[in-house]
């Protein structure tokens, strides 16, 4: 791999690297990405690498095989069952289609009261790691396709999410001995 071309420009591929959300690209020597201005600047070439499942201690519900932990091309994480695949020519799924969502969205209780129905707000947490404050009655439906409850959305900007307190470890350490 250490003398493969970009097929852009004929410069080295640099080294490979794992994103936030667990896949692995490789990217042109002569381009990189800007974290300020969330572009590409140089060569803009990217191989994608396909990142293989990780096989986990438990068993598939369906059909008692092991289950693995996978990723989608669009980087969101599943435990699924390791003889469920998928068939390029025919475009079906083969074997066992039991698949379990892992990194799904949170929510947490606030102590805040909603400024338009006076209810209690809660701290959500998508799959992305984007946090919002909405209402606690806010829902949607699956059936309509629309949302439920009241409507009060507050996206927070990554400077004002709630601190986490820091423990530093301390749970790994043993206990302190009695005197």
């Amino acid at each position: 791999m250490a003398d493969e071309k970009c097929p852009k420009c004929g410069s080295p591929l640099g080294e490979i690297v794992t994103t936030k959300t667990g896949r692995k690209l490789q990217r042109c020597s002569a381009g990189r990405w800007n974290p300020e201005t969330k572009k590409n600047e140089g060569c803009d070439y990217v191989k994608w690498l396909e990142v293989p499942p990780e096989t986990t201690d438990e068993k598939c519900p369906k059909c008692g095989n092991p289950l693995v932990i996978a990723f989608t091309k669009f980087g969101k994480k599943m435990k699924k069952c390791s003889t469920g695949g998928w068939d390029p020519q025919a475009k079906k799924a083969t074997g066992c289609d039991y698949v379990e969502w892992l990194n799904s969205s949170s929510t947490e209780e606030l102590n805040e009261d909603c400024p338009d129905c006076g209810n209690k707000l809660v701290l959500f947490t998508t799959s992305t790691g984007k946090k919002m404050k909405k209402c606690s009655t806010s829902g949607w439906d699956r059936a309509a396709r629309k949302a439920t409850g009241c409507p009060y959305v507050y996206w927070l900007k990554p400077d004002e999410y709630p601190a986490k307190l820091s423990s530093a470890g301390e749970e790994f350490l043993p206990p302190e001995p009695d005197e």
